[in-house]
């Protein structure tokens, strides 16, 4: 008997089950045998236990009551009857002058917290006050002592307790130029607070809140977090209050060419405008670092941010809690990198150290018989990285403490004891022949003298000084002081003189330099 030949739609369903059943076999079926097919090693690949997925929540528990919103009221006075602006006497800052080198050249990258104008005209600090717009021209709808014609401004930014006695850090540029200080402590309780002391070229300030209370603090890290360590950033961005944002460290050492004591720990924890001055903690709730900077094309977080780290941040604010600043030692030269090329020429063996350019007239190594062309590598037995290396191995030894440099010259090795002075004492200098009007303009730290054509040429800049700070170089040519135009250095000395003496904070330069002129505010040095 013969057999019915199967439906058409019998044998496709049969054919598509065959057929499932080959790929769930192939797909299932272990794969024996080596991966790739190489020569079998002795060694093993890299195998670690995963970790279990931590929480952050105890962390945030335990340290969130220390961490506080400072806010900062600053008082900008009316102007002044020699002609300055509004725009002058309100934001003053909001140029960039004051910003190191590289900032000025790259608008688009590097940036304070409240940077979203940084590259139009705010160096991108987190202050309110700097933020301009056409109902602040209009309006001026800023809160005002009508009595005594004052405006304020203000300011937001974090900070975190250290002491149960209500000593608390934050960072200068939070606190930079202000009259008042409110502290918004977790719970929304606000107390007033007062400075006790600020470091420029640090960026940190320590603030002093005096109630009748215990305040819950946290310590510092003793030992450096390791690359891609948790970390966890409490701070207040955008004014919001509160905010925990958790990440890893993602490097160390990190100089971004803000001063010359570069030392950050970078972090991808979303950090922000408002964050600055705040804690960044480890998984013990200790503080590894505090937010500082961040890097930016838009001005909001890209995963890059610097931290002070524990180490520099507790030997800076016992320093201000003690003596209300920070005193560094001073050396007294300029220097650059020892690249490649110049180690070969030198016949040094590695290329790191610092190559002096130029010792100071009259400074700590300029006494000890140190001169262009020697190569400094060592600091009392400690190896010098580079320029900035230097810079901070110096800056942490006392004033009048003897260090033994350790230097390369002509091929040969020599150690030499310096006597240090103290940064910021340097050494006026001037260019006029009024002794009285050179000295005024030291102050600024600059030396001036007549240029080929005429005019006003600057000759030296003092390391550190007013002017080095503001982007003055030798060889610019100021055109103006304060509104009114100079022919010879004594005109510049005179016009400085008079700004100090008539109580102005800074004195306004017109500067060309390679066929392009700008102005620049340089403050005076406080007293």
């Amino acid at each position: 008997m013969k057999r019915k030949p199967k439906s058409t739609f019998k044998l496709i369903r049969a054919a598509l089950l065959a057929s499932t059943v080959a790929v769930t076999a192939f797909a299932v079926a272990p794969v024996t045998g080596s991966p790739l097919s190489l020569p079998v090693a002795n060694a093993e690949a890299v195998k670690l236990q995963a970790p279990a997925t931590p929480g952050f929540a105890d962390v945030v528990e335990a340290v969130s009551p220390a961490v506080v919103s400072v806010r900062v009221e600053q008082m900008i006075h009316p102007a002044s009857r020699d002609g300055d602006s509004r725009r002058d006497y309100r934001f003053d800052r909001r140029d960039g002058d004051d910003l190191p080198e590289f900032f000025r050249r790259n608008p688009e990258f590097f940036k304070r917290f409240f940077g979203e104008r940084f590259g139009e005209r705010g160096h991108g600090r987190d202050d309110d006050r700097h933020r301009y717009s056409e109902r602040d021209r209009r309006d001026d709808d800023r809160p005002r002592d009508r009595r005594r014609g004052k405006r304020f401004g203000m300011s937001q930014g974090s900070g975190f307790f250290i002491s149960e006695d209500g000593y608390l850090v934050t960072n200068n540029h939070v606190v930079e130029g202000g009259s008042k200080y409110i502290v918004k402590m977790d719970d929304g309780t606000e107390y007033e607070a007062k400075l006790i002391g600020a470091d420029e070229r640090s960026d940190l300030a320590v603030l002093k809140v005096d109630e009748e209370r215990t305040f819950t603090y946290v310590g510092f890290a003793e030992t450096k977090p390791r690359i891609g360590d948790w970390v966890v950033a409490v701070g207040n961005p955008f004014g919001l209050g509160g905010t925990v944002t958790a990440g890893i460290v993602s490097a160390q050492g990190r100089e971004i060419s803000s001063n010359r004591y570069d030392d950050f720990i970078q972090i991808d924890a979303a950090v922000n405008k408002g964050n600055s001055g705040g804690p960044a903690f480890n998984l013990k709730g200790e503080v590894i670092g505090v937010n500082t900077a961040i890097f930016s094309p838009s001005g909001g977080n890209v995963g890059i941010a610097f931290a002070i780290p524990a180490a520099t941040t507790q030997e800076i604010v016992e320093e201000l809690i003690e003596n209300g600043s920070v005193v560094r030692g001073w050396l007294g030269v300029q220097i650059q990198p020892v690249t490649r090329d110049i180690a070969e020429a030198l016949d040094l063996e590695d290329a790191r150290g610092a190559l002096v350019t130029e010792p100071q007239d009259d400074s700590p190594a300029d006494k000890a018989g140190i001169r262009a062309g020697d190569v400094i590598a060592e600091v009392n037995g400690k190896k010098v990285r580079g320029p900035r290396a230097l810079a901070r191995m110096i800056g942490q030894l006392d004033p009048d403490s003897t260090a033994t440099l350790t230097i390369f010259r002509d091929g040969e090795e020599e150690e030499v004891e310096v006597t240090l002075g103290t940064l910021g004492d340097t050494a006026a200098l001037g260019g006029s022949k009024d002794k009285e009007d050179a000295a005024r303009t030291g102050k600024l730290g600059l030396a001036l003298g007549t240029g080929d054509d005429g005019g006003v040429v600057v000759l030296e800049v003092a390391p550190e000084s007013s002017a080095d700070r503001k982007g003055i170089r030798s060889g610019d040519i100021i055109a103006s002081v304060n509104g009114e135009p100079v022919k010879s250095p004594g005109d510049v000395s005179r016009a400085v003189r008079e700004a100090e003496e008539n109580g102005r904070k800074s004195t306004l330069f017109q500067i060309e330099r390679g066929g392009n002129s700008r102005f620049v505010a340089v403050p005076f040095p406080k007293a």
